[in-house]
């Protein structure tokens, strides 16, 4: 039943775009911009005549193409079809946070005009919401995603380590086929849900997946096993190196990992996080902020002016290693201006 609701949710996202497809591609030499309204009933010419169908704007958009947000809630589906998420193309940029009459991107304030992709489908419980809200794969840096909150994905389906419906109940990052590298700003990641990698499950199995994180905030994001925000999985010979930019991780939990977890299992797991703040997040294993897995592998952070402030149990060191490391030897690359 799920697969016949999967191909039907499919078949009118495609028919959707379709019907769209003539006011967003008129020249396919010139991008354009793409307007969205959560009551919009338009063609996505213009505000006025913005479309509701965030979905069929994004199934339509090229690359280039610019996709405007108004402030609202944008749910995966308006069916039960939990495997349907907003799939980002390679190159377009989609900026939420405006309030819909804006002409230019400096006019946006997407404090004030929330604008919310959601997961939450399907009946009240969280129990049988969207397994992923966000999907990027094979994706450069030119894809951009600004100005939104990102909520209530539950991955909690059964699978392989690594299976979509168990991984990044927010955001699913693929870079196992081709490198997948977003940029990310000005987003928030709330009270999202998965076993492994809440907010953000960031695949370079095999190949690569470094996404560029700016102003982002990961919020109450719990998992049940690792990673309570970002799971970075750089094993079989991939590099998973993310960027983190003036980002917050507060009151994230998991097993290992309250924030983060680095696994480098014969690989490489290096992110870069500057100007960072880990604060109250909690773990029931280790690594009340940050675990890294270096078997056979790497997973080696750098940190440049980040603060770790009461993350539990404090009686642990926010950082953690496995094969097992001091504390000291926890911060082993740059670690200009750490504060406890």
């Amino acid at each position: 039943m799920q697969r016949i609701l999967h191909l039907t949710a499919g078949v009118m996202a495609v028919v959707l775009g379709l019907s769209l497809w003539p006011s967003f591609t008129q020249d396919f030499l010139s991008s354009r911009i793409i307007y969205v309204k959560a009551d919009g009933t338009g063609d996505g010419s213009s505000w006025q005549s913005a479309t509701g169908d965030l979905q069929a704007a994004l199934f339509a958009a090229r690359k280039g193409d610019q996709v405007w947000v108004a402030a609202g809630r944008y749910q995966t589906t308006s069916d039960n079809n939990r495997m349907l998420s907003f799939i980002i193309p390679d190159g377009v940029k989609l900026y939420g946070g405006f309030a819909g009459y804006e002409t230019s991107l400096s006019q946006r304030d997407w404090v004030r005009n929330a604008t919310i992709l959601s997961g939450e489908i399907g009946t009240e419980s969280s129990e049988d919401n969207a397994y992923t809200v966000v999907l990027t794969r094979g994706v450069s840096p030119e894809t951009v995603i600004d100005g939104f909150i990102i909520a209530d994905g539950t991955a909690n389906g059964s699978g392989k380590f690594g299976d979509p419906v168990r991984s990044g109940g927010g955001w699913y990052n693929d870079g196992t086929r081709y490198p997948s590298s977003p940029t990310i700003r000005n987003c928030v990641f709330a009270n999202n849900y998965a076993r492994d990698g809440g907010a953000f499950y960031n695949n370079a199995h095999g190949n690569q997946a470094s996404p560029l994180f700016q102003n982002c905030t990961f919020v109450a994001n719990r998992v049940d096993l690792d990673g309570g925000a970002v799971f970075n999985d750089g094993r079989g010979g991939g590099m998973a190196n993310p960027r983190f930019e003036d980002c917050l991780f507060q009151a994230n939990s998991a097993n290992y990992g309250g924030a983060m977890i680095n696994y480098g299992v014969e690989g490489r797991s290096n992110p870069v996080m500057e100007n960072c703040s880990f604060v109250e997040n909690s773990v029931y294993v280790a690594g009340t902020a940050i675990y890294n897995v270096r078997l056979k592998g790497e997973a080696t952070p750098e940190f440049v002016e980040c603060r770790f402030q009461r993350n539990q149990p404090e009686s642990q060191p926010p950082v953690r290693n496995f094969p097992d490391a001091s504390r000291a030897d926890a911060f082993s690359s740059r670690t200009d201006g750490v504060r406890f």
